[in-house]
């Protein structure tokens, strides 16, 4: 039986500071996925939390998801 290389998933999260100090990341590959936070860790963790909620929503009713067996986040 043929094995098929499974690729990984990387989602790509944008990171910027806006004018007030607070940071905003979002993934533009998952609409709706954005986040405010008072540092850039903040900002970081929450959106991929967010992610993965949007991910495990997108499963539960049947929708497109990538395989989430190889997820990886890629910020500056």
């Amino acid at each position: 039986m043929p094995t098929t290389k499974r690729q990984r998933c990387r989602l790509k999260v944008e990171l910027d500071r806006e004018t007030d100090g607070r940071w905003i990341a979002d993934i533009p590959q998952l609409p709706g996925v954005m986040v405010y936070g008072a540092t850039r860790r903040e900002a970081l963790v929450a959106v991929k939390a967010l992610a993965f909620r949007a991910l495990a929503d997108a499963l539960e009713h049947g929708e497109a998801a990538p395989d989430l067996d190889g997820i990886s986040f890629m910020s500056r």
